[in-house]
């Protein structure tokens, strides 16, 4: 299975209960991208964003949800000092785990879930949620909808109907740009959920082939016969990727009165 390096923060504050049967639902946030594009000296995801660190934005999200009953931070060793200030000072309420990611977003899927893998096993955790640090306006009913929905069916993506993209090639050969029928295709979204087992199961399988997917849903596609259902996804829940990106982060956020 490898070596990996991992480490938990354990976070002050409060703490839920539950029934000793009662599974809980794991959040997992991933912030071991470099994140370049974004044109900043350091990891985009601990750029400011009105007032707190861009990642600290979903971890208070997930936080927020009662049945996430664990929450995980994704994170590369030489963000060290970053992370600690965010969970020091910027996350609060919950206990956060901090798993040193992989070289590519799938071995960091990875090493979150094998560092789950004995509370999986145990059935203490039943449903996993991986969302992408770079989307720090996830809101607290789309975590809940996703987890919902991957609980009833096995698993969930939420997105939004991409209206505008089209195929090339009509069938008759000449290459023509042919629309694709409304409600076809989407723009997947995170966080993207599915029940924890098959999950686990699904990534050491792609493990030992080899097999690199582009999101956690390709992933499950290849490794995994569970049934998944889109949840519709929200406009505000978009990815950070440049510039530009952050200050309309800022606007939605300044027009929604949040509080730092």
């Amino acid at each position: 299975m490898g070596s990996y390096d991992f480490r938990v923060v354990e976070r002050r504050g409060r703490r839920r209960r539950r029934g000793p049967d009662t599974p809980s639902a794991a959040g997992v946030v991933l912030a071991s991208g470099a994140g370049t594009r974004v044109g900043a000296g350091m990891n985009k995801v601990y750029l400011p964003l009105a007032g707190r660190r861009l990642v600290s934005w979903s971890l208070a999200a997930f936080g927020r949800v009662p049945e996430i009953g664990v929450l995980v931070l994704v994170a590369r060793p030489e963000d060290g000092e970053l992370v600690e200030w965010v969970l020091d000072r910027e996350v609060d309420g919950s206990a956060a785990e901090v798993v040193y990611g992989g070289d590519t977003r799938q071995e960091s899927e990875l090493r979150a879930l094998r560092h789950l893998s004995g509370r999986i096993d145990r059935g203490e955790i039943d449903t996993v949620l991986l969302h992408d640090a770079a989307r720090p306006l996830i809101s607290t009913a789309l975590i809940s909808g996703v987890l919902h929905a991957a609980r009833r069916h096995g698993g969930a993506i939420p997105g939004l109907p991409a209206e505008d993209i089209v195929t090339v090639g009509s069938g008759d050969g000449d290459g023509a740009l042919a629309a694709r029928p409304p409600g076809q295709l989407i723009r997947a979204q995170t966080p993207q959920g599915f029940r924890a087992a098959p999950l686990l199961a699904a990534y050491e399988r792609a493990a030992q082939e080899e097999f690199l997917g582009t999101d956690t849903a390709s992933c499950m596609e290849r490794f995994s016969e569970l049934p998944v259902r889109w949840v519709r996804g929200e406009q505000h829940n978009f990815k950070i990727t440049y510039p530009h990106d952050l200050v309309v982060a800022e606007q939605v956020l300044a027009a929604a009165e949040y509080q730092t």
